[in-house]
């Protein structure tokens, strides 16, 4: 099965990145079966044997018509999302010195009956976020556009957020924001993020609890399920 698998996917990217050649195939493929039903008269046979002309018409829209819908909807699909954006973490205060203690105030004990002082415990350091890093969004092409800019931005210590604004992005089939160790492609150790919210507006893409965006160099917005890159983002700062 993930044999059949890998090649049905396979042959959807492959119809997918070439999809106006596999459109005007496919105008030609209609237009030439029209020209041989009317050369052999294959209406008069349907009209005939209509049982068995329905049931090939039928056949034929339950195969093609799903992959022309999902190659072909997101291209005048869109979608908008706006959200509030998110802040930066706030530095956590050292911990407040402690004042005198009332036993300050009393005179000592004899030495001999004096018991060692303590060593103060270190002051911790003070946490702080990471600065935010941001990039402009570029398409792979001129299909392929991209605009907009990604903030990668540490809300709370170990937690993460990407910040998309003003973005927009050509729409496409089982699309994913990553997150990836090169500049402006996919990579190995490339991290996923979440789906697509929308292919449009200004929102909040949370990362996964416990991801380490320390060694990520660019934002991408990547179909999934034909490994294809729409548009990427390399962060600076």
């Amino acid at each position: 099965m993930s044999i059949l698998g890998d090649l049905g996917g396979g042959l959807l990217a492959l119809l997918y990145d070439y999809r106006y050649l596999a459109m005007a195939l496919g105008a030609a493929v209609v237009i030439g079966v029209l020209l041989l039903a009317r050369r052999y008269h294959w209406t008069s046979i349907a009209r005939r044997h209509p049982v068995a002309g329905g049931i090939a018409a039928i056949a034929a829209l339950v195969v093609f018509a799903p992959v022309a819908w999902y190659l072909l909807s997101p291209i005048w699909i869109r979608t908008e999302l706006v959200e509030p954006p998110v802040a930066a973490a706030e530095p956590s205060a050292p911990p407040a010195s402690a004042g005198p203690t009332a036993t300050a105030l009393v005179t000592a004990a004899p030495a001999e009956a004096a018991e060692p002082t303590p060593e103060p415990e270190p002051t911790p350091t003070p946490w702080a976020a990471a600065a935010p890093r941001s990039g402009e969004f570029k398409g792979t092409d001129d299909f392929h556009f991209g605009r907009g800019t990604a903030t990668l931005i540490e809300t709370a210590p170990g937690e993460w957020t990407i910040r998309l604004d003003d973005f927009s992005v050509r729409n496409g089939p089982d699309l994913f924001v990553y997150l990836s160790p090169s500049k402006r492609d996919y990579a190995d150790g490339a991290l996923e993020v979440a789906k697509l919210k929308a292919t449009d507006g200004s929102f909040n893409v949370r990362l996964p609890d416990g991801a380490d965006p320390t060694d990520m160099r660019s934002v991408l917005i990547w179909c999934k399920q034909f490994s294809h890159l729409f548009a990427w983002a390399t962060l600076e700062g």
